[in-house]
Formats: C-alpha cells, sequence, structure tokens
C-alpha cells in the first residue's frame, strides 16, 4: 500500500472512531508496526497544520484523535450557541480543579475543600463527561471516587493530566487590617 492510501486510512479511523484511538489499534488495522503507524499520523497531523485546515489530530494519552483546530472555535461556536452548549461556571471550574488536582476524589472530600456541597456541580461535571466514577473507597459506605475524563483532556488541550499546571502549595498571605490598626 502506498503513503497516501495509508494516510487515507488512518485518517478515515480518526475521523470515523470520534474518540481517541490507541496507536496499537492504528498499527494493527494498517498493518504496520507502531513507529511506522506514529509517522503516518505525525505526517497527517503536519499536514493538517501547515495548512492551517479546520481539524488537527491531537494525541490524548497514547492514542489519536481527530479535532477541529483552535482558530476554528468562535466560528462553531456561534454556530451552536445553545443553552445546552454554556460554559462552565465558576462553582464548576473549581470542583472540577479539586478533582483534577486531587483524583481520585470523594464528593464528601471535594466538599471539606470547598466549603459547600458539591453534589450540584458533581452531577453537573458528570453530565457534562468532564469526570466520571472511578472506583470506590473503601471505607464505611463505599463512597464513589471521581476523576478527570478524557473529555476533560480534550476540553483543556491536554494530552495527560501530568501536563497541569503546578500547583503553588503556599497559600497566599493577604494582608488584612483592621480598623485603625
Amino acid at each position: 500500500m502506498r503513503l497516501s492510501e495509508l494516510e487515507a486510512v488512518v485518517e478515515s479511523l480518526l475521523f470515523i472512531s470520534g474518540d481517541a484511538v490507541p496507536l496499537s489499534a492504528i498499527a494493527q488495522t494498517i498493518e504496520m508496526d507502531k513507529a511506522t503507524a506514529k509517522a503516518i499520523i505525525h505526517t497527517l497531523a503536519d499536514k493538517y497544520e501547515s495548512e492551517k485546515r479546520g481539524i488537527r489530530i491531537v494525541e490524548i494519552e497514547g492514542s489519536y484523535q481527530m479535532c477541529t483546530a483552535s482558530e476554528c472555535f468562535e466560528y462553531i461556536r456561534n454556530m451552536y450557541k445553545s443553552p445546552n452548549r454554556q460554559g462552565l461556571t465558576q462553582s464548576l471550574l473549581e470542583t472540577l480543579a479539586i478533582i483534577a488536582y486531587k483524583q481520585p476524589i470523594t464528593r464528601a472530600q471535594i466538599e471539606e475543600i470547598r466549603g459547600v456541597s458539591a453534589e450540584h456541580a458533581v452531577s453537573k461535571l458528570v453530565e457534562k463527561k468532564l469526570v466520571c466514577e472511578v472506583g470506590r473507597m473503601d471505607s464505611p459506605g463505599k463512597p464513589i471516587m471521581f476523576g478527570t475524563t478524557n473529555e476533560f483532556l480534550r476540553y483543556f488541550g491536554f494530552k495527560s493530566v501530568t501536563e497541569l499546571p503546578a500547583l503553588d502549595e503556599e497559600p497566599q498571605s493577604k494582608d488584612v487590617t483592621f480598623g485603625d490598626q
């Protein structure tokens, strides 16, 4: 099979999948080794980028997915403006950040950190497929533990959670003065 035919097959696999496809599955499907499959994927990705195409191939934890180009975001957003496609509220972002950095984590642990109920925020994040149940804690009641999903990685443009920015562990001290001190 010629290179252009292999590229066409890989392109169609990524397009039809809709989700991230493991490199091993692509290599097996085109009957090539992983290094060759990866080279074909990167060649396609480079073509999309250099030709300023509306799609990109992104890597997500060793898998590859076809996504829209970020520079097309405004046009896509305009086309799909609707109440169901709203962004994330401050509450959802705070809850998502806690889950992303502390995963796996239970709802009770999230509530302890935030100081408010997290039931609504967690259920909305699950509904948006940004977090999911990753197991149960081995303690009384076996509470559900949550973690981020591949959709979370796509949403924020990360290849893996290891790309999350480092946290400043030192709390920011704020000079507070009371009265005429």
